[in-house]
């Protein structure tokens, strides 16, 4: 909130590992709980629903009046209705795809796009800049919400044998 943007970005991309572990680190010491997985689930909102919009909101979005509060919603709502559903869907949900984007996906995007702009000296006042965060902002929030199926990569052994061919095709 203090024009610190590039570390708010960075912030959020830290929080996206941190949300990668704690749910390693629960089932390994065997203390998950109902409250826990709620609790994760309160705290992804905040991490990647109202911190993203709340950063390109005091970024750019907050002069372009009505339209920057609209596209904030939307991200914000999407992660909230995104984190919802999987909660409600996960017994029954296929685990090797997720219905909609994962709200760190959307995070990650736009957190991406901010970085990039302020680490190139881009500012808000650069044509067309405010349009295009208007853009991904509302864009990832309704992704979030889509019934697009993204693989979760939650099945890939990397602990098994890698055949030379998929060695080289990975490279």
């Amino acid at each position: 909130m203090n024009g610190q943007f590039e570390t708010a970005a960075v912030s959020i991309f830290v929080a996206m590992v941190l949300d990668g572990l704690d749910g390693r680190v629960a089932r390994r010491t065997n203390n998950q709980s109902a409250f826990g997985a709620e609790y994760d689930s309160m705290a992804d909102v905040i991490s990647f629903g109202v911190a993203p919009a709340l950063v390109m909101y005091a970024w750019v979005l907050s002069t372009m009046g009505k339209a920057g509060w609209i596209a904030v919603f939307v991200h914000t709502a999407g992660a909230a209705l995104r984190l919802a559903r999987f909660n409600t869907q996960i017994a029954t949900q296929d685990k090797h795809y997720f219905q909609g984007l994962p709200s760190p996906s959307a995070a990650a995007i736009l957190a991406g796009f901010l970085w990039v702009c302020v680490t190139h000296g881009i500012t808000p006042e650069t044509p067309a800049i405010g349009s295009v965060a208007l853009g991904l902002s509302v864009f990832t929030g309704l992704l979030m919400v889509s019934n697009f199926r993204y693989y979760s990569f939650k099945s890939i052994d990397l602990r098994g044998k890698v055949s030379f061919i998929w060695a080289i095709l990975i490279m």
